[in-house]
């Protein structure tokens, strides 16, 4: 069965040419092109494609917007110009991001991505890490099942010391071992306690119960200190979470 897809984009020449692109490949169909926001996002939640190619700056309505407006949740591959967005994007669970002007030979190991996390997600063993979201938000996972080589670890959170995001996957740093997830580190911040893990990094998600200290610099700037001798930049933005348990 084919994989559906979007293209959206505001020009033309990169709408004709992102369609020249995915003609490459056989099992992709694209069933609408869109201009703008307001149509990606109806277009989106009435078609539900399976994959959208989508532009981060538009009129009107930028590609995070759609994001946020659509109650469908399709793969995506962000196409721009700019390079700025791209920790944005990874942190909506992107597929990947392609920068202007597209390289065929980037853009089909974007495709082959997305081909593959969607095997992964169809397989057994996807249904079983979709079976770990509960539909009551206020509990919490106390087990992650993360996967390597051919098999299935039961993980205790407990035993999680940080997240790191690398890329669209994250890295699972554990007391015994570490682990790759093909989740962003969005969507595994959902399965954890926040009282627990906290995110002191757009990057960086940190269990203070194995941090320990935190050293303020003059210029108001913070870096928590791991027990196991790893330190992580508090941002601006994550910083008031750290003020709050201050007593």
């Amino acid at each position: 069965m084919k994989t559906t897809c979007i293209i959206v984009d505001d020009e033309k020449l990169a709408r004709d040419l992102l369609r020249e692109y995915v003609e490459l490949f056989p099992e992709l169909e694209v069933i609408a092109e869109c201009s703008k926001g307001s149509e990606a996002v109806e277009n989106i939640n009435s078609l539900k494609p399976e994959l959208i190619f989508l532009d981060v700056q538009m009129p009107g309505m930028n590609g995070f917007d759609v994001l946020d407006e659509i109650d469908h949740d399709p793969y995506v591959i962000f196409t721009t110009a700019y390079d700025k967005y791209a920790i944005r994007a990874f942190e909506k669970n992107a597929v990947d991001y392609l920068l202007k002007p597209l390289d065929e030979e980037r853009f089909k190991v974007a495709v082959n991505r997305a081909v593959a996390r969607k095997s992964i997600e169809q397989s057994d063993i996807g249904e079983l890490l979709r079976t770990l979201k509960h539909e009551d938000k206020e509990s919490y996972e106390s087990h992650l099942f993360v996967q390597k080589s051919e098999k299935l670890f039961n993980l205790p959170v407990e035993e999680i010391i940080f997240l790191e995001a690398s890329g669209d996957y994250t890295v699972i740093n554990a007391k015994n071992d570490q682990f790759v997830s093909s989740l962003g580190i969005g969507k595994i911040e959902e399965l954890l306690n926040p009282e627990i893990f906290i995110r002191v990094h757009r990057s960086t998600i940190v269990n203070i119960n194995f941090l320990k200290e935190i050293e303020r610099h003059f210029n108001g700037g913070m870096i928590v200190k791991m027990l196991n001798g790893k330190s992580f930049p508090v941002s601006r933005t994550y910083a008031k979470e750290i003020r709050r348990r201050v007593v």
